[in-house]
């Protein structure tokens, strides 16, 4: 099978949402993809739910905008509230649960779920604006769509060198705690109404008996 992701960032402006999708982006092209990055600006500068959408293909890509994503970064819950309905069954997302109560997060069932205490992880690594490669760490090493090691490579192309190596640290925390909450977690179910229906044996007709003769 090909490879193919589609991902939807999203959280408030000044959480580097629309850096990781670059970030990304680099690593696909750096790992010979089809790339397509689209983020939103305008008022989600001054405090709203900003996004983008990265695209990541073996084939070309048809179309940068994707209505129904295989994949979520959610980082607030505005974004989760935005997003989480347009989830693809079989998705997976990777959710901040340091700003996200748990309790509103779908998991099981027809998804896959993530949650990553992203905020505490960044203290831990040493710079608390670290949250979003905490969070891109967590979701490069939940879908494999890309090598971390890429990833890390990438950093200098969009950030000053003199915050590169505890940005890869963070990458890097992000990757082991999501690793460590896949284990033992099972594929996504389909939902029923999409799931192929089983093909139901039909009974064969009762013998009509007829009356003996005398």
């Amino acid at each position: 099978m090909k490879r193919y992701i589609d991902v939807i960032m999203a959280g408030f402006g000044g959480q580097g949402v629309l850096l990781i999708g670059n970030l990304l982006a680099y690593a696909g092209m750096r790992e010979k993809l089809n790339v397509t990055f689209i983020p939103v600006y305008g008022v989600e500068m001054r405090g709203g739910t900003a996004n983008c959408t990265v695209v990541l293909s073996e084939d070309e890509i048809g179309s940068p905008i994707i209505n129904k994503p295989k994949s979520l970064i959610v980082m607030n819950r505005p974004s989760l509230d935005k997003f989480q309905p347009k989830l693809a069954d079989g998705g997976l997302q990777i959710v901040n649960s340091s700003l996200v109560d748990p309790v509103l997060v779908e998991q099981g069932g027809r998804i896959r779920t993530v949650l990553v205490p992203a905020n505490e992880l960044a203290e831990k690594v040493g710079n608390a604006r670290a949250v979003n490669t905490i969070m891109l760490g967590a979701y490069v090493a939940a879908t494999g769509m890309v090598k971390l090691s890429t990833v890390e490579d990438c950093l200098s192309a969009v950030m000053p060198p003199k915050i590169v190596p505890v940005n890869i640290a963070a990458l890097r925390a992000g990757a082991a705690y999501a690793l460590e909450q896949l284990k033992g977690q099972t594929p996504a179910k389909v939902s029923a109404k999409k799931a192929a229906a089983k093909p139901v044996a039909k009974k064969k007709p009762a013998a009509k008996k007829t009356a003996a003769k005398k």
